[in-house]
C-alpha cells in the first residue's frame, strides 16, 4: 500500500500483519529506529517496483486518537525546530536555505530538508542540533523539484501542483514534448513554479505522438479534392491539415482522412529508413511520431 506523510511525501509499505484499513484511514508504521504515522491513499498489488521497497518496511496497526494528538503536537512544534535550525544556519554562515523540518511521530528522529546550490559540509550543525533537540538529526538535500512539492499551491491552470497532489514520482519530461504538442517555446509558458519544464507535458505525450504519426509532415505535398498542394500547418487535435489554396494567401484546412501522401503510414506500419531524417526544417526524423527506427519523430 501507499502512503502519505507530511509535505506530500510517500512510501510504500507491507500490511503483512493484516491490519484492517481503507484508503484514508492514519497507521503507525515501521519507521527508521522507530514509528511513523502516515495516511493511507492506495491499497493494492501496485506496480512491481514498489515491491523492493515494501518488503523492508510494513504496517503496524491502526492510528488511535493519542496517535492523532501526538502528531498534531508534532506539527506544531516543528515551526520552533525550523527557527533553531535557521538561526544555526546564519550562525554558521552555511549557503543552504532550510525548506522544511519533519519530526518522526515517536520523537526519535528530526529531519530538516534544505536546497544548496552545491555540497554543504553540515556536521558542526548536525552536532548543534543533536544536543538542543536530543534527537536523532539528518539534513536532507533535495531538488527544487522537490521542494515545490513540499510546499505545494496552486498552478497556473487551477488545480493543486500535480507533484503535490498525485503524482507517486517524477518523470523525466523534455522539451521535444512542447514541440510534438505544438506549444510556443515560451520558457515562462512551459515552466512551472519549481523553473523545470511543467510535469503536465508528458501526461498526453503518448496521445500527440500518435496524432502525428498519422499526420502529414509541414511541407510535405499532399493531394486533396482540389489537387495536390503543400501542407503549411497541421493541428493535431482536430487532426485538419491546412494547405495552400488556389488563391495566394487563401489557405484552405482539409480533415486528414480526405488527404493522401506518398508516405502516409498505415496503422502500425513503419517508414523506411530513407526517410530517417527528412524531418521538418531539416530535423532528424521521419515525422511518423510512432516510428521506432526515428525514436519517436522529429524533434
Amino acid at each position: 500500500m501507499l502512503l502519505q506523510f507530511k509535505g506530500r511525501r510517500k512510501s510504500y509499505y507491507h500490511n503483512r500483519r493484516g491490519v484492517p484499513l481503507n484508503t484514508g484511514d492514519h497507521c503507525l508504521v515501521e519507521a527508521d529506529r522507530g514509528r511513523d504515522l502516515g495516511r493511507v491513499t492506495y491499497i493494492g498489488p501496485g506496480r512491481p517496483e514498489w515491491w523492493a521497497v515494501a518488503e523492508r518496511q510494513g504496517v503496524l496497526q491502526l492510528a488511535d486518537e493519542e496517535d492523532l494528538d501526538r502528531q498534531r503536537i508534532n506539527r506544531a512544534e516543528e515551526a520552533g525546530f525550523w527557527d533553531v535550525c535557521a538561526e544555526r544556519i546564519r550562525r554558521r554562515g552555511l549557503d543552504m536555505n532550510l525548506v522544511t523540518v519533519e519530526r518522526q511521530h515517536d520523537g526519535r528522529k528530526i529531519t530538516f530538508y534544505f536546497t544548496a546550490e552545491g555540497r554543504v559540509d553540515f556536521r558542526d550543525l548536525v552536532r548543534d542540533l543533536a544536543a538542543v533537540f536530543r534527537a536523532r538529526i539528518e539534513l536532507r538535500q533535495i531538488g527544487v523539484r522537490d521542494e515545490t512539492r513540499l510546499q505545494g499551491g496552486l498552478a497556473m491552470c487551477g488545480r493543486e501542483y500535480c507533484c503535490a497532489g498525485f503524482l507517486q514520482e517524477f518523470v523525466p519530461v523534455t522539451l521535444k514534448m512542447a514541440k510534438t504538442q505544438q506549444l510556443p517555446l515560451n520558457p515562462a509558458k512551459l515552466s512551472g513554479p519549481c523553473g523545470r519544464l511543467r510535469c503536465c507535458l508528458a501526461f498526453e505525450d503518448d496521445h500527440y505522438r500518435e496524432a502525428r504519426r498519422r499526420l502529414p509532415r509541414v511541407g510535405a505535398t499532399v493531394v486533396t479534392p482540389d489537387g495536390p498542394s503543400v501542407v503549411r500547418q497541421t493541428d493535431l487535435l482536430r487532426e485538419t491539415v491546412t494547405v495552400d489554396g488556389h488563391e495566394p494567401g487563401r489557405p484552405v484546412q482539409w480533415p486528414v482522412d480526405r488527404l493522401s501522401w506518398d508516405d502516409a503510414p498505415a496503422d502500425g506500419q513503419q517508414c523506411l529508413p530513407a526517410d530517417h531524417g527528412r524531418g521538418e526544417n531539416g530535423g532528424g526524423g521521419c515525422g511518423h511520431g510512432g516510428c521506432p527506427g526515428c525514436g519517436g519523430g522529429a524533434a
